[in-house]
């Protein structure tokens, strides 16, 4: 699963990308080229789960991100090509003020700058989507298809929701719907994260950012969510050592860098949640969709447990927890045996037991 991470030119975004995935400055070509990087997914659990078992490893789930450079007039097609490759989008906007760093538009005004580029991603949505009801028309003259009739039908569909201005991700279709216009990968269809990036003298008050600089149009919206950080500030924190961070986090009044928030919306964001396994050899957070099987996510884990799995021990990670070891907890009856249809939920821990 990958995010792909778009913005104007100097918003920050490249400098939010490094940190995140701990990737390399690219000396040179600055915003022109496309990285891609690992980001662990926080996950706090892992380590409380760890005291019980004293693993030799633990694994965190992962985040893919890919910088696509910033999104130029000039380079813009080549951009929005790029991102038909990913499953979700962040946005960074720019909300800091730095004379020393000009904007491309030349004033900050972060409303604007979601728009217009919400904009780009929309017409070439409909530039596709005319060109595919030019040609489906011309087919339809010849003969009469009901698979092209209900083509026709969903893409008129997106055609009007488009042209009212309104990203194709905001758009309630059928599964029956969905399947004619699957293979086209529209750019505004994708889930969409704004991540504002405020400056340094906001740090203390990033929860209350949206409606400071009256950004409440970003939000509540389907396959959306905001996520405020402070760029400058979460660089400084990537260079310290552990204990130095959390006192430069406490003196601004928050709890973790704006990153850890920052790469879980964007899993939220993409329908993902995590199940763990746990024993000596690793402590591990896996990940799947919400919704899916537990023979789905022995699968996640390896394809030989998915074929051979009988059956699958459950237990909530906060039960375990309390109980001590998985002992404590099957003496308390709160280990479940569960079946392939179990719907797995976020934060199980599980112990697959498969033939073969």
């Amino acid at each position: 699963m990958q995010t792909g991470i778009i913005g104007l030119p100097q918003v920050g975004k490249t400098t939010l990308f490094r940190i995140m995935t701990k990737a390399a400055a690219d000396a040179g070509k600055g915003g022109q080229v496309t990285k891609v990087g690992i980001a662990k997914v926080p996950e706090p659990r892992l380590a409380q789960l760890a005291t019980l078992y004293n693993p030799k490893k633990i694994t965190h789930a992962t985040v893919q991100y890919v910088d696509l450079g910033g999104m130029q007039k000039d380079r813009m097609r080549d951009a929005l090509a790029q991102l038909r490759e990913v499953d979700a989008i962040a946005h960074v906007i720019r909300v800091f003020e730095d004379p020393s760093v000009p904007h491309a538009e030349g004033s900050i005004d972060p409303l604007r700058d979601a728009i217009n580029l919400e904009l780009e991603l929309m017409l070439s949505d409909l530039d596709q989507i005319t060109r595919r009801l030019e040609r489906v028309e011309k087919d339809l003259k010849k003969a009469r298809n009901p698979l092209l009739e209900l083509e026709k039908a969903t893409l008129d569909k997106c055609k009007t929701h488009l042209e009212a201005e309104k990203p194709l991700r905001e758009l309630e279709l059928s599964v029956e719907e969905r399947k004619p216009i699957s293979g086209f990968l529209f750019l505004s269809a994708r889930p969409m994260l704004y991540v504002l990036n405020l400056g340094d003298d906001e740090a203390g008050d990033l929860a209350t950012a949206v409606e400071r600089h009256k950004l409440g149009a970003l939000q509540g919206k389907p396959n959306t969510a905001v996520v405020a950080v402070c760029g400058r500030l979460e660089a400084e924190l990537a260079e310290m050592e552990e204990a130095e961070a959390a006192e430069l986090l406490a003196s601004y009044g928050l709890v973790e860098p704006g990153l850890n928030r920052l790469i879980r919306a964007t899993y939220d964001l993409m329908g993902l949640i995590q199940f763990f396994t746990a024993g000596e050899p690793e402590v591990r957070a896996w990940t799947i969709h919400k919704g899916s099987s537990a023979v789905k996510a022995a699968g996640a884990i390896h394809s030989d447990i998915e074929k051979g799995f009988i059956r699958a021990e459950v237990v909530r990670w906060s039960d375990l927890l309390a109980a001590g070891s998985l002992a404590a907890a099957r003496e308390k009856a709160q280990v479940r045996l569960e079946g392939k249809e179990y719907i797995v939920q976020e934060g199980d821990v599980i112990l697959f037991r498969h033939s073969g």
